[in-house]
Order: structure tokens, then sequence, then C-alpha cells
């Protein structure tokens, strides 16, 4: 039985543009980077405070050839945070495409998109 979301994978155009989106605007980091000599590179990113769960960016031109049955549209990310203001306020700082603060029944939740303009969703979630 599967008991944990392990990783998730998106692909990407540019993965160094995603890094680079994903480090500098909304403060994930590189947990790994690797190359396995053959041209396939992927790189787990991660919240800093999250050792459960991250994201693998694999380059969607090389995992298209590799595997073409795939459906490598972005997946559909819901993201909690603690502090729904600070986090958007922190976003539209940084110049990312950020939707408005929406009140639905399960909480308060904004959109924000990608470099390559995928989007995610963020809700407020306490613990």
């Amino acid at each position: 039985m599967i008991n944990q979301v392990g990783q998730i994978m998106v692909y990407v155009n540019n993965q160094d543009k995603a890094v680079k989106f994903w480090t500098e605007k909304v403060g994930f980091t590189v947990i790994s980077e690797e190359e396995n000599g053959q041209g396939m590179r992927w790189i787990e990113i991660a919240p800093a405070n999250d050792v459960e769960t991250s994201i693998i960016l694999h380059n969607k031109e090389l995992i298209a050839k590799m595997q073409p049955e795939l459906n490598l549209g972005t997946p559909s990310l819901m993201f909690f945070t603690q502090n729904l203001d600070q986090l958007h306020s922190h976003l539209v700082n940084e110049n990312v495409t950020v939707g408005e603060i929406v009140n639905m029944p399960s909480g308060r939740v904004f959109n924000f998109a990608d470099s390559e303009e995928n989007y995610f969703a963020v809700m407020e979630k306490s613990e």
C-alpha cells in the first residue's frame, strides 16, 4: 500500500530557468542534482523545511523522446502555507504572476505561475 507522496515530477523546457524561479522567487532549496552521463539530468527541489516531499524538475524534451506515451502536462499542485498574505506579498514583490486571494469552503487560496506559465495553487493551512 502507498503510504506517502515522495516526489512530484514536473517536466520543464528549461531546467536552469526553472531552478532559478523556484529557488530565488519561491524560496525552495535544491536538495540534489544528478546526471546519468547520457544527457539525463534531474534536479530535486523542496521547501526548506519539507523533508518528505520534493519536486523533481525533468527536461521535458528529453523525457518526451524517451517515453512518448507519457502525458507531460504540468500536474495540478496545491501547496500549503501558514501565512497566505505574507507569501502572496512576497511573490508579488518578486514579480511572479499571482492571482487574487479567493475564499473557498476549505480555506483561502491563490494561484501563481512559474517562469514557463505553469500554474500552481497555495492554500492557507494552520497547524
